[in-house]
């Protein structure tokens, strides 16, 4: 499905409330009414056309607005993923480490399963974090530096491709955890965390996808556009 700017958001957001972080990122809190998408961008001074971007990225596999991708500037895509990746940290690896340390304590002890998990939890940990102060400390200036001297950060005349998105271990690390609960576990445990633990690792793991993408299919090929027009 793609989404237009004339769609209503509240109908938009109950069939994939999945999106409820996502529009949460712009600032946009829920109670919005029958406005449509449009409309709910204008009324939070949201960037319509952007938002739709975003939305219809983390839907659609597949989706590549090659056109529309040289009206954003690279601060739009920097600032969304700079907002994405607070969130992580604020709010969805706390929430797993919760979870999933709380299954760990009041399950039985000295499986392999539980130490497999709680290795993985570490790895991905130190996986997103370090991933997050690259954005913050290396890349992510730098492409704004970059939208700095080219043309005011928009993309000008020339090809643009897709980018590719590459295997991600953080993904992996994800599934990994999933896998355990799902095909592994032993014992008397508690089935209600068990299941909390795996949709909060399900969750992350869709994110994540979705956040890859936008990186690899929407900011890179910009920053790419970017270097090479400056390089003329």
């Amino acid at each position: 499905m793609q989404l237009y700017k004339s769609m209503q958001l509240g109908g938009v957001i109950h069939e994939y409330p999945m999106l409820i972080p996502i529009v949460g990122r712009f600032g946009i809190r829920l109670g919005v009414g029958e406005k449509s998408i449009g409309e709910i961008a204008a009324e939070y001074g949201v960037d319509a056309d952007f938002l739709v971007m975003v939305l219809n990225t983390y839907l659609n596999e597949s989706y590549f607005p090659e056109q529309k991708l040289r009206l954003f500037h690279v601060s739009q895509i920097v600032d969304y993923l700079t907002k994405t990746n607070a969130y992580y940290l604020k709010f969805q690896l706390p929430n797993i480490e919760k979870h999933l340390k709380a299954f760990i304590a009041s399950s039985p002890k000295n499986t392999r399963s539980l130490d497999m998990l709680a290795g993985l939890l570490d790895s991905f940990t130190a996986e997103l974090k370090a991933r997050i102060a690259r954005d913050t400390e290396v890349d992510f200036p730098g492409f704004l530096a970059l939208g700095r001297q080219c043309a005011g950060g928009t993309v000008g005349a020339g090809a643009m491709g897709a980018g590719a998105v590459p295997e991600d271990n953080a993904e992996l690390l994800l599934a990994d955890m999933q896998n355990i609960l799902i095909r592994f576990l032993a014992g008397d445990y508690n089935e209600n965390l068990c299941y909390a633990v795996i949709f909060a690792l399900n969750s992350m793991e869709r994110d994540v996808r979705q956040h890859n993408r936008i990186r690899h299919r929407i900011l890179y090929p910009i920053v790419e556009a970017m270097r090479q027009n400056a390089g003329r």
